[in-house]
């Protein structure tokens, strides 16, 4: 370690050594949901829809054709590497599948222009929220990383109903600190000065949510 660098943390420990102890936060807030799963899901889609994304119903036998007919008949769409292959359509002339290795350090990571230059992306998700109609990506296999979810224009997230949570610390309980995480409230969207609504600015302009019954 650097002298300069001993010095400053020295004089940080020094200026810290007689700061008060920080209190315990209280926690009395609800950490546990009194609605059934139908509650909680009905909950959710109300949120979601009212963002303004598009959101749809599937079981694991017609979720190709759920997936296939939101991609359309022409299509170049980028999944992660750990996404069940059995959810997606077959491959045709004109609709294609490209997966993404999930690192940059790894081969078969795709850029940002060829992000840029596919039409969608399926991914699945950790948990959602349905308190405030969040959905977390915590950067599993099965969801990539932040690139490939943000890049895009269209997103196409599966959203396994055992996933869904009322209550925001029921969603936090499922995330893992040690990976990035995405919060998704629908579809991009901001607004400049005057107010104007502006789509796909930090994000996909289309949000397709496929609420999963396994």
């Amino acid at each position: 370690m650097s002298s300069a660098k001993e010095d400053i943390l020295a004089r940080i420990r020094t200026s810290l050594a007689d700061a008060p102890v920080a209190p315990e936060p209280q926690r009395n807030y609800r950490r546990v949901s009194h609605l059934n799963q139908e509650q909680t899901i009905e909950m959710l889609v109300d949120r979601l829809i009212d963002y303004k994304a598009n959101v749809f119903e599937a079981t694991e036998a017609n979720i190709a054709d759920v997936i296939a007919e939101r991609l359309g008949e022409t299509s170049h769409y980028v999944v992660p590497v750990g996404l069940n292959r059995q959810w997606l359509p077959e491959d045709t002339p004109t609709r294609t599948c490209f997966t993404d290795s999930g690192s940059t350090l790894e081969p078969g990571a795709l850029t940002v222009h060829q992000l840029d230059a596919v039409d969608a992306v399926v991914t699945s998700s950790t948990v959602s929220c349905a308190e405030t109609g969040t959905i977390f990506l915590n950067s599993n296999q099965d969801e990539g990383r932040r690139a490939i979810s943000l890049v895009p224009d269209h997103h196409i997230c599966v959203v396994p109903r055992s996933t869904v949570v009322e209550l925001v610390p029921e969603a936090i309980d499922r995330i893992t600190y040690e990976r990035p995480v995405t919060m998704i409230s629908g579809p991009s969207a901001t607004s400049d000065i005057e107010l104007i609504r502006v789509e796909g600015v930090h994000g996909p302009r289309t949000l397709d949510v496929i609420i999963l019954d396994q």
